[in-house]
This record gives C-alpha cells, structure tokens and sequence, in this order.
C-alpha cells in the first residue's frame, strides 16, 4: 500500500504537461469544501434553531398541563392542587387562570393571553418572569395591596406593551368579554390596570402575546372567584411528559385531561426535522457536483499518464495497484477538501454563535440566528462526503487497471 500511496501522491503534487488537470483537482478540492462547509453551517444553524426554540418553549411553558375536559374550570382546586403536586416526578406545580382580552391604551389596542398567577409558584414551572423589570414581579404577590386610587399591577411582555404604546407606571385598560348582562345585551368588562413592568423572553408569540395579573385580580376581572383554567406541572424528565401526564390525569379523576409540551409543538419539531432532512439533501448536491469534477480529473489524469501506466505494468505492477493507485488519489482530493471544509465550516459556525445575527422575531419567534455545531455533524457529513468522492473514482481507476501495456506503447 505504501507503494500506491506515494505514487497517488506524487501524481498529486507533480508537475504536469496538461496544467487543466491540475485546476480541475484544485476545482475539486475547493467543492468538496465548499460542500462540507455549507452543510455544517447549515446543520448547526438547523440545531440551533430547534434548541433555541426547545429551550424557549420549556422555559416559557410548563411541561404539562391539567383541565377541565368540559372547558368549565376547576373549582375547589386547592384540595386537588395540594394532592396533585406530591405525585411521583412532579417536582413543582402552579395555579392559573387563562383568558383572552384586548389590552388598550388611548387609540391603540392589542389582543392578549392574560394569565393570573401566583409569581412563587409560576417561576417553579416558568422562566417567562425571570426577565421580568425589577419590582414587577414582586407587585404581583397576593400579600401587597393597592393603594386607594391605585390600579392594580400587571405585567405585560414587552413587544405588547409597546404595541399599545404603555411604559412602566401607565395605565392600561383590559377589555374582557366576560362581561355583565344588561337589557341591551351582553356588555363587555372593562377594568384599568397600572403596567408595574414588562418582561422580554426572546419569543415574539409571548412577548407580544401574553401579560400576568395577580391570581385573585383575575379571578374579579372575569367574574370567577375561586376558578382556575389550569394546573401547571413541571416534571422531572422531559421526554416522559405524556406519560406523567397520564399518571397526573388518572390521579385527578373523571373529568380531566392534560396536555403536554411535546403534543403542543409536535408540529414545530416536525417541520424542523423536515427542514433539516431537505437541507442537507439539496446542500450534498453540491458535494456531488464536486465528486464529478473529481471523476473528470482523474479521468484526465488516466489519459495522461496511459504511457506511465504502460511501463509499470511492463515491470509486472499488478492492475489491482494500478486501480489502487488512482482511488487514493481520489481519496486524497475528498480528505483534503473535507478537512479543509470541516475547518472553514465549525469556525464559521463558532464566528455565528459569537457575533450574534439579528433575526425579525416576528417572522422567526427568535430575535437571534442561533448555531449548534456538533461533533457528530462532522463525522457524518465526513464520511458522505468521502463516499461519494470515493464513488466518483470507481471508473477511472478502474479504466487505468485496463490499460494493455503493449497497446499504450506501440507508438512510442
């Protein structure tokens, strides 16, 4: 082997008569990496988006969920919450009251999911109020009051608040449609709050989307004493989730259900996934299109060194060296333009994670392009790429092994 590797080499290296051969390999080189570069970009651009976003959604939602199945609410829910939280593999529960409202300030308006809360037990299953404004969240504590005059708090994520154009200390106006009856017909609420602070998560569907009140504040809002929409679980291993969930809504008895974060965004996860199958799919055709010009290079060479050829096999080199002899010629042009990609393509990557890209969060929910670069990212796209580099020299090589020594040298 050592014979057939010097010779690939030095054919590599030497100086040749036909100098197209050498730009067509250095041609070949510089697609492969190219090729190996743009699939780790991508790759780690792809993991990072599905991390990032993993990460957001688990810090910004509990990992499972428990409801009425008729919609009506849970009522007495402090004996049930008190039973619920001591289940296996339950390591923290919250109480909330869920309902859509409009959040106004003077002409400008926007749609909201305002939650009431208990901020101890929220930031158990939640990060959602841990980039919250100093102070806000301590004004949502059950034991503070409000002053005569005051309006009570809320906290509203920050892009919201800035649609309806309210800064900290400002009042705002929620409009329920849990409203009274009137002998005109159903009149929506409508209740002033004082905006104690904003919170900013980094995902646009909370930020601009969702706005807390303290839990007994909610429950007068929407006319609900005593009521909760949900319980929120946090568990102690995520991928098991539906099947805790299971356990938490047998525990809880007839008329329960629960949902969980991998059923909630199966379809983001999914539609990832897909993104990342077609991605490395279309960005290998470029290794593909680097594995030809590898083939018309040693195809070029094979021609060119027929006369060589002849007069090896004349001193009874055997074809299978020959054949040898050209597929590692091909394997060094892919390693060299794999490691050379492979090099280009995780510093571009650690570049990205370092120097942050802004993102438009409304259209990608995340504020920053994020990069995930793994190891076993590398390994595959390494051995793609050397698979097929390596297919790409099955012909030459095997061209040169039948190459008649008497025929190559009957006009010389």
């Amino acid at each position: 082997m050592r014979f057939e590797l010097f010779l690939a080499a030095r054919y590599l290296r030497a100086k040749r008569r036909q100098a197209v051969v050498g730009v067509v390999t250095t041609i070949s080189i510089v697609g492969v990496a190219a090729g190996v570069a743009a699939l780790i970009i991508a790759l780690a651009v792809t993991n990072g988006m599905r991390s990032e976003l993993q990460d957001k959604l688990l810090g910004s939602t509990a990992h499972v969920q428990l409801m009425r199945v008729e919609g009506d609410g849970i009522r007495d829910w402090q004996p049930l919450f008190n039973r619920l939280r001591r289940l296996p593999h339950v390591t923290a529960a919250s109480p909330g009251l869920y309902e859509q409202v409009l959040v106004a300030r003077g002409a400008r308006d926007g749609g909201a999911l305002i939650e009431g809360i208990l901020p101890d037990q929220e930031a158990t299953v939640s990060d959602l109020l841990k980039t919250a404004t100093p102070g806000s969240v301590r004004a949502l504590e059950p034991h503070t009051t409000t002053a005569n005059g005051e309006f009570p708090p809320i906290v509203l994520g920050q892009d919201l608040a800035e649609t309806v154009g309210a800064a900290v200390g400002d009042s705002v106006t929620l409009i329920s449609p849990q409203g009274e009856m009137t002998p005109l017909g159903m009149y929506p609420k409508v209740v002033r709050f004082r905006l104690a602070g904003t919170f900013h998560s980094g995902f646009f569907q909370y930020d601009a989307q969702m706005g807390f009140l303290r839990l007994a504040d909610a429950q007068r809002l929407f006319s609900e004493p005593d009521l909760l929409s949900v319980i929120s679980f946090k568990v102690d291993d995520l991928d098991r989730a539906p099947q805790i969930g299971k356990e938490i809504e047998q525990a809880a008895g007839k008329g329960y259900m629960t949902n969980n974060w991998i059923e909630q965004n199966r379809e983001l996860f999914r539609a990832l996934k897909l993104e990342q199958i077609v991605t490395f799919i279309v960005i290998a055709l470029i290794v593909i299109v680097a594995a030809l010009n590898i083939l018309i290079a040693l195809t070029m060479m094979v021609m060119e060194k027929t006369r060589d050829i002849a007069v090896m096999m004349s001193f009874g080199v055997e074809p299978g060296q020959v054949r040898r002899i050209f597929l590692l010629q091909g394997f060094l042009i892919s390693v060299v333009g794999t490691i050379l990609g492979l090099i280009f393509g995780y510093l571009a990557a650690w570049l990205g994670g370092r120097y942050h890209f802004p993102l438009s969060a409304e259209i990608y929910s995340i504020d920053t392009l994020p990069f995930a670069p793994r190891i076993m990212d590398g390994v595959i796209v390494a051995a793609v790429s050397i698979g097929i580099s390596l297919l790409a020299t099955l012909y030459p090589s095997s061209a040169a092994a039948r190459v008649l020594p008497a025929e190559a040298l009957r006009y010389e």
